[in-house]
């Protein structure tokens, strides 16, 4: 015989998908839930950047096969170390991180590189070109973080950020003739 459930057995409260009722950090439940908006868009932007340059380094064929391949495994594993970090910066604000493929397409503001890779340098071009995309929102977000969402520590956390991709659009940059110089 089967038993029914026991109302006494079942959770007194309902699970939140969100923790933010457990912090008390200073920044409001609506501010938190905007930077942690904005963040998932990074974390979007990021994982595209991540894909496509990971896709160049299976791909990449040419006479500087060997080093830009080297270097591109440097780069894919920098942005999955930020990647990780961006999630984990949307869970210390009290939110989700977003985790699908749909989710990251749906958000970001990159074009993915769909297909077989092209010319060394003109994948190069192409990174570089995401990377200065997504060093112009992280610039913008400094400020929004920190005046408008009174979240010093997002503020702070995606300065860290932008310096990360202003660093690895250099080396890229420096990899690519006529780049450099732009």
């Amino acid at each position: 015989m089967v038993k029914q459930a026991d109302k006494n057995h079942e959770p007194k409260e309902k699970i939140s998908t969100e923790n933010q009722d457990n912090l008390n950090t200073g920044i409001s439940k609506e501010n938190s839930k905007k930077v942690a908006e904005a963040l998932n868009k990074v974390l979007a932007d990021e994982f595209v950047l991540y894909t496509k340059t990971l896709n160049f380094h299976w791909n990449i064929e040419g006479r500087d096969f060997h080093a830009l391949h080297l270097f591109l495994d440097e780069q894919y594993n920098q942005l999955q170390t930020i990647i990780d970090s961006v999630a984990e910066r949307i869970r210390k604000v009290g939110h989700f991180a977003t985790g699908s493929m749909k989710e990251f397409l749906g958000n970001t503001s990159l074009k993915e590189h769909s297909g077989a890779a092209s010319v060394s340098e003109t994948m190069l071009e192409q990174l570089v070109s995401d990377h200065d995309a997504i060093i112009r929102k992280t610039r913008k977000l400094i400020d929004e973080f920190e005046e408008k969402y009174d979240d010093a520590g997002s503020s702070d956390f995606i300065t860290g950020i932008m310096k990360e991709h202003e660093k690895m659009a250099w080396m890229l940059r420096a990899s690519v003739p006529n780049q450099g110089t732009k």
